[in-house]
């Protein structure tokens, strides 16, 4: 099974041979594929060749490329994550609006109740008594919007009364970068089941490759706010802080009463929402914890 997160952080060519990706630069390196569940590539000025490419899309390795910046604005996604991804597709094209909507109530309940409990974490009662009346008042679909009045109460309670998410600042830069990796995760696990990740539960953006991953990650955001939390005040999203992101995804939590790296975790999660979907059945949904 796939684990390791592989980070390209200078310039170098990349190229494949009898089953690993061979990094070239000052010293030459291997590192086998197999092991691998994310390359990060940091660095524009890296070369790959076609035959690496074909490899990573075989093997189903989650490519993410940034730009000059370092921001992670990229990925590589298959045309055709299984076998039978036409069947998936028309199965998904099939999904109800009763169980879409469903489903997503489900999502936004687990991911309010992640913020709750954080903030009783941080001894923010009276707003997370706030976000416990928002959770009760979801309706169908949200349609009152219960998740973006948490969102806000969520925010300020964390990060500063002053703050927002359109501010352009460290916190959020860290944020978006932190969102993006684990967007990218769950892009993974939507192609390599045969899914559309342009098809939605509840985004439905037209300009966005990726409404169902931006759907399902919405309960593992937590982990980003809270990594961005420890980062204190003040903090300089360096390449120290990203680094510490990108790791999100090996950290450990319990899921269906396993310990599970993160990125497994989004595997497990992400397919028991197929199931509930398929089957009609919100209770095949697995949520997560992170008290181990």
């Amino acid at each position: 099974m796939s684990w390791r997160t592989v980070i390209i952080n200078s310039r170098c060519k990349l190229d494949y041979k009898l089953g690993f990706m061979v990094v070239r630069a000052e010293e030459t390196k291997r590192v086998y594929l197999d092991e691998i569940a994310v390359l990060l590539i940091e660095n524009p000025a890296v070369s790959l060749t076609g035959c690496l490419l074909e490899a990573l899309i075989e093997k189903k390795i989650k490519v993410i490329f940034c730009d000059s910046k370092r921001n992670p604005n990229a990925e590589l996604v298959p045309y055709y994550g299984c076998y039978d991804c036409s069947k998936k597709i028309k199965t998904q094209i099939a999904w109800t609006y009763e169980m879409k909507g469903y489903v997503w109530v489900e999502v936004i309940k687990t991911k309010i109740s992640k913020q709750k409990e954080f903030l009783i974490e941080l001894r923010k009662y009276k707003e997370a008594e706030l976000l416990q009346n928002y959770l009760e008042g979801i309706n169908f679909y949200d349609e009152s919007n219960r998740e973006g009045h948490a969102a806000k109460v969520y925010f300020n309670a964390v990060f500063g009364m002053d703050f927002t998410r359109s501010a352009t600042n460290q916190i959020n830069a860290a944020l978006n970068y932190g969102y993006s990796i684990l967007l990218s995760a769950f892009n993974r696990e939507i192609v390599a089941s045969g899914y559309l990740t342009q098809i939605g539960l509840f985004h439905d953006n037209v300009f966005n490759y990726f409404n169902f991953a931006c759907d399902l990650m919405e309960p593992y955001r937590i982990l980003v706010d809270r990594k961005v939390y420890s980062f204190g005040k003040d903090f300089i999203f360096d390449s120290e802080k990203k680094r510490a992101l990108t790791n999100l995804l090996n950290d450990t939590v319990k899921i269906n009463n396993t310990r599970q790296t993160v990125l497994n975790a989004i595997r497990i999660y992400t397919r028991s929402i197929f199931e509930a979907l398929n089957n009609g059945d919100v209770s095949c949904i697995l949520g997560y914890s992170d008290e181990l």
